[in-house]
């Protein structure tokens, strides 16, 4: 019996990528980016804020983090809650200490419930980045397209009605997207997205919605997967992030700037046990020679012109 030639058919296969949204690249052979201020290492610290409905929606999947025991489940509810009543703030004060402006990925529900926050955000600086509308708003294939284009317009409105300024980038919930997403985000006007983890740089897409950056957030060095998922330490995760750093700052010495993500959980690392070793964490990072903090819409703009 011989196999049906068929399944050796692929009219996709090529040197480089299947598909068309970008071409391939090595990161060493790249033309190297250069920073702001002659910058080695921009660490680009985003926060998500997030409210998660009592009842959670299993289609397509259930979010990371959501409801996991019998209704009502006021253990988990109002942890969440925790983070972004006390959590936030606590965060809030550690990055002004080092003078950091972060990207606070939102969702809409989030300002729609507590717009003092978002305020409180906007007025101190950082970023407002679009996360959906909440928790219960995950997208995959399979969501209808007409229907992830209402929830990517309802994000935006909401955020900017109590922002004052739309949203330009977008961290979908566990960074799961459709086929659909990337050219649905272009085509909503946003500048870049967060979700594509498979680079250590930003790089451009061309999508039928028209073009769209994005930003890999690698989930490596998230709280959440380090001491939730890992059960690992705060003095572990610091211990990482500042071997990531030392990493990324030799390659920047002959490989062009080089960014540093960290994805923070309120609710996570905004705990009280927690909160003196990553207090410690921003002014170590702070203190490094060639190291600087940025936005994710600061990161892109410094990027879009370098770009090829």
């Amino acid at each position: 019996m011989t196999l049906d030639p068929g399944y050796l058919t692929y009219p996709k296969r090529r040197e480089g990528m299947d598909h068309d949204l970008y071409p391939w690249s090595n990161i060493f052979e790249r033309k190297l980016l250069a920073w702001p201020g002659g910058r080695q290492v921009l660490s680009w610290i985003v926060i998500d804020l997030e409210w998660f409905p009592i009842t959670p929606n299993d289609k397509p999947f259930r979010a990371p983090g959501h409801m996991a025991t019998a209704y009502p489940d006021y253990r988990h509810y109002t942890s969440r809650d925790y983070g972004n009543r006390v959590g936030i703030y606590r965060l809030l004060d550690a990055l002004d200490k080092v003078g950091a402006k972060a990207s606070i990925a939102a969702n809409s529900a989030i300002a729609g419930r507590y717009p003092t926050l978002i305020k409180d955000i906007v007025s101190a600086g950082h970023e407002i980045i679009a996360h959906a509308t909440d928790m219960n708003a995950a997208i995959a294939t399979g969501v209808p397209e007409e229907e992830e284009r209402a929830m990517i317009a309802a994000t935006l409105d909401g955020i900017e009605k109590v922002a004052g300024a739309r949203p330009s980038g977008w961290l979908s919930i566990a960074r799961s997207q459709s086929f659909n997403t990337p050219s649905l985000l272009a085509d909503a006007g946003l500048t870049y997205m967060c979700d594509w983890v498979n680079d250590d740089l930003p790089y451009r897409m061309t999508t039928p919605g028209g073009p769209i950056l994005n930003l890999p957030l690698n989930h490596e060095l998230s709280d959440r997967q380090i001491l939730t998922v890992q059960q690992q330490s705060m003095a572990s995760y610091c211990e990482q992030v500042q071997d990531a750093f030392a990493w990324l700052s030799g390659e920047a010495e002959s490989h062009g700037g080089r960014m540093l993500p960290l994805n923070i959980t309120p609710y996570i690392t905004g705990l009280p046990y927690r909160m003196a070793e990553f207090d410690g964490l921003l002014q170590w990072l702070a203190g490094r020679p060639g190291h600087g903090f940025a936005t994710g819409a600061e990161i892109a703009a410094a990027a879009t012109d370098q770009l090829a």
